[in-house]
């Protein structure tokens, strides 16, 4: 399965006739390809052009006499190459960057260069700016182009009983925030890159999305995956706004399946089961300090009620479990004292144990 959309770097002086020979003409042989003039103006001190290939695959390739090069690297003359295609031989050995660490008129030119491909070849997401950007890396891989942008469009990114307009909306509201802008490659990659559509994965993916809304709009900032000294990754550290971070609060996040589409006999089986495998590996090695949110938002109506009515325990202290609508409050109950102060955005069930 390939990864998210990275650029290769490519160090050395580039010719028409070496562009034509190492990169043009095999794609050409292979795949049948063109070689054009790319749409939008090259950064300066850079020639670029733009590689259309029969099956529909894209690259871009600039090229310069001496730039600064990507993070970590000396500069000089090299070449950028992106795509969604074929790898020419002579780049093979190439290393790979992200789009944050290459420079950033580099970047910049070849993210207009693919939102352009992007909203040509899906116009529903031309209202969605942000999204769009955010997901550049995925919609527009080799092998998961397809996949992810159905997932939106086909499947209203998880949400049951929902329009694809209402899940593209709700998290344009949570992506345009910009909280998580520092962590595109890291975030969006959680949606996968594989040319088969896995519901279950990129649904789960959702809820740390779903989460990052909820901690932002309650006040906090947001910084994801937290490397801890069991070896682990926590999915959040939540600041609260101006602390000097003595007081940050690590979340972990954690989605379950309804009964429809797990073995759990039960909507409450289903949420216990879920979370006795997050407790029975990384947060039971952390030995506590984590909070657990437990996103039901993949649940329908009748069985989030059925929760919500006997608001079970889960086997961890402290926990949320809540669901989320796009454009309506969170609701949910609260098990062990809370160090996080969620109260303005999810109606909490009345409950015998108050926040901290």
């Amino acid at each position: 399965m390939a990864r998210p959309l990275r650029f290769r770097y490519a160090p050395g002086r580039w010719s028409d006739d070496r562009l034509r020979s190492e990169l043009f003409q095999p794609l050409d042989d292979n795949l049948g390809a063109t070689m054009d003039e790319p749409w939008y103006r090259p950064p300066s001190g850079y020639d670029a052009v733009r590689f259309a290939m029969d099956n529909g695959d894209i690259a871009l390739f600039a090229w310069t006499d001496g730039d600064d090069g990507p993070a970590g690297v000396e500069g000089g003359p090299a070449g950028y190459w992106l795509g969604n295609t074929e790898t020419p031989s002579s780049l093979w050995r190439t290393e790979k960057y992200g789009f944050d660490e290459v420079p950033y008129p580099v970047s910049r030119w070849a993210e207009r260069e693919l939102l352009a491909q992007l909203r040509m070849e899906s116009p529903w997401l031309e209202p969605y700016d942000h999204l769009a950007w955010f997901f550049l890396p995925v919609f527009l891989s080799k092998d998961g182009r397809e996949s992810t942008r159905s997932f939106f469009i086909d499947h209203a990114a998880g949400f049951p009983d929902a329009t694809a307009d209402e899940a593209l909306q709700h998290y344009e509201s949570v992506l345009h925030t910009g909280a998580l802008d520092d962590n595109r490659e890291e975030m969006a990659g959680k949606l996968g890159t594989s040319e088969q559509l896995d519901l279950t994965r990129m649904t789960a993916a959702m809820g740390e999305f779903n989460v990052a809304k909820l901690l932002v709009e309650a006040g906090y900032d947001i910084t994801p995956e937290i490397e801890v000294t069991t070896g682990h990754s926590i999915d959040f550290r939540a600041d609260p706004q101006g602390s000097d971070g003595s007081d940050a609060v690590l979340v972990e996040v954690t989605r379950p399946l309804p009964p429809d589409r797990r073995a759990a006999s039960s909507a409450i089986a289903a949420i216990r089961e879920t979370v006795k495998t997050k407790t029975e590996g990384q947060l039971d090695a952390h030995a506590g300090g984590v909070v657990l949110l437990v996103d039901c938002s993949s649940f329908p109506a009748a069985e989030w009620q059925s929760i919500i009515d006997e608001q079970p325990d889960v086997g961890h202290r402290p926990a949320v479990v809540f669901r989320l609508r796009p454009n309506e409050r969170a609701t949910g109950y609260r098990i062990g004292r809370l160090p996080l102060s969620l109260a303005d955005v999810i109606e909490f069930a009345a409950d015998n144990e108050p926040a901290a």
